[in-house]
């Protein structure tokens, strides 16, 4: 009878190597996959300035999303901006203040990533209001505590101009600085301002009166219209105060008339022409003229002290230049001592002034020349006086009338021209004028007397005629 043998060991070991081999394939092939995702997780760390980038807006707020689950934050200023943990995978960052920080972002093992957080100013509402009046204008307006600036290009003067006028509405209290260029502006920054003053006074006086006295043993008479002086009578005689320029007196009936027949006539012609420089938005001022004295009492013992006052020709002015163009506010005045209208005080005559003042604000370019005051003042008066019933006789009623009339006319305008100017280089400077031989004779001159000359040791030689 045969025997049968069971193989127990390699079957036992075949279905080893087969749950072994199942087994350990599956597991393979899920480890594979996990390991490349932990690989893609960790992220190293960016080179310095190319990090991810963030940009927001101070007091505005964005979500920054993460691919892992955030374990802790980190930023380098909270001052300019802050960052909270809302969910697992969201940050909510919050801008406070301009400026640039890192916000550095950990997760589990080794995952990190790092951002640079860009908080910018935000858009002011005048630099918005300027994009929708001036499309097309690169216009930009930073504001701070102390002042608006405006800076960029601007396709015009015009425009210029009308944003920087905006700008000061906006703020009437603030200092607005504009620097926005314009195609075709100087580099100048002084302005040399030449006025013209040209004044004409013509007046006329008229004068006509009479006055007719008289007296004899029985009486004594006298008819005046007052309007002129007449002769007074003191103890029965006459006493003339002014003969005025007509004396008639006959002496077998004594009898006299006192006529005033004046005319007079006066012409007055004022002409000045100051320049002066002044840098670009400060004032200047000049003043040809004088002063005079005003007392003015002091303290309870009177005592009078004197004060002095300026008249003449005076002009201030404030030059901008604006791209092409130069604004100037300019106040130009003219002013005269009157003593006609003057008063006297403990003494003193104190005249008035007569004054003519304009101030204005006008436009112009390099070389323009604006009239911005012209005066033409006509002053007519009448002063006539008559006795009644007497002045109404024919013929002699005329010796009971007086008339006084004046006329007079002022003329004045003022003309400004605006130039930008630079500084002479010193192989600029012209020679000073010189009248060589004109007036003195040769050798006179004390200069010439002097071994080596005088006078002419620095200056260039002057060129005859």
């Amino acid at each position: 009878m045969g025997t049968s043998r069971t193989r127990v060991a390699p079957r036992g070991i075949a279905l080893a190597l087969l749950l072994s081999s199942t087994m350990l394939a599956p597991l393979g092939a899920a480890q594979a996959p996990a390991a490349a995702q932990d690989a893609a997780a960790v992220q190293q760390p960016a080179p310095a300035g190319q990090y991810p980038r963030v940009s927001l807006t101070t007091g505005r707020s964005t979500i920054l999303p993460t691919e892992f689950d955030i374990t802790r934050i980190a930023l380098t200023n909270p001052a300019v901006a802050d960052a909270v943990v809302v969910r697992p995978r969201e940050i909510l960052v919050d801008g406070k203040a301009p400026g640039t920080i890192s916000l550095i972002v950990w997760g589990a093992g080794e995952q990190r990533v790092q951002y640079d957080l860009v908080v910018e100013q935000p858009i002011p509402a005048l630099e918005q209001q300027l994009r929708q009046l001036f499309p097309g204008e690169e216009i930009a307006i930073v504001v701070n505590a102390d002042a608006i600036i405006l800076s960029g290009r601007a396709s015009s003067t015009q425009v210029m101009l009308r944003a920087a006028d905006i700008a000061r509405a906006a703020a009437p209290k603030g200092n607005v600085i504009n620097m926005i260029q314009v195609p075709g502006a100087s580099d100048a920054q002084q302005v040399m301002l030449q006025v013209r003053f040209a004044e004409v006074n013509r007046r006329a006086i008229t004068e006509l009166g009479a006055s007719i006295f008289g007296a004899n043993r029985n009486w004594v008479g006298r008819g005046t219209t007052q309007q002129f002086p007449s002769a007074g009578i003191v103890d029965d005689e006459f006493v003339f105060g002014d003969l005025l320029n007509i004396f008639l007196f006959n002496t077998n009936f004594n009898m006299g008339t006192l006529i005033r027949a004046l005319k007079t006539s006066g012409y007055f012609q004022s002409l000045a022409e100051p320049n002066l420089i002044a840098y670009n938005g400060k004032e200047a001022s000049f003043l040809a003229g004088g002063e005079f004295p005003v007392p003015f009492a002091s303290g309870a013992a009177g005592n009078v002290t004197i004060q002095f006052r300026e008249f003449g020709v005076r002009l201030n002015f404030t030059p901008t230049i604006a791209g092409d163009l130069i604004r100037l506010h300019v106040r130009p005045e003219v002013s005269s001592l009157d003593f006609n209208n003057g008063i006297q005080i403990s003494g003193f005559r104190i005249p008035a002034l007569t004054m003519r003042r304009a101030e204005t604000e006008v436009e112009l370019r390099d070389g323009q020349s604006f009239a911005i005051a012209g005066l033409i003042d006509n002053e007519s008066q009448t002063d006539a006086a008559a006795v009644p019933v007497l002045s109404q006789l024919p013929i002699i009623g005329n010796f009971f009338k007086s008339k006084g009339e004046r006329q007079e006319r002022t003329e004045l305008l003022v003309l400004i021209t605006p130039r930008l100017v630079r500084a002479l280089d010193p192989d600029e400077v012209p020679p000073l004028p010189t009248l060589p031989g004109q007036f003195l004779p040769s050798g006179d001159d004390i200069g010439e007397q002097i071994q080596g000359g005088g006078g002419a040791i620095d200056a260039p030689p002057a060129t005859g005629r």
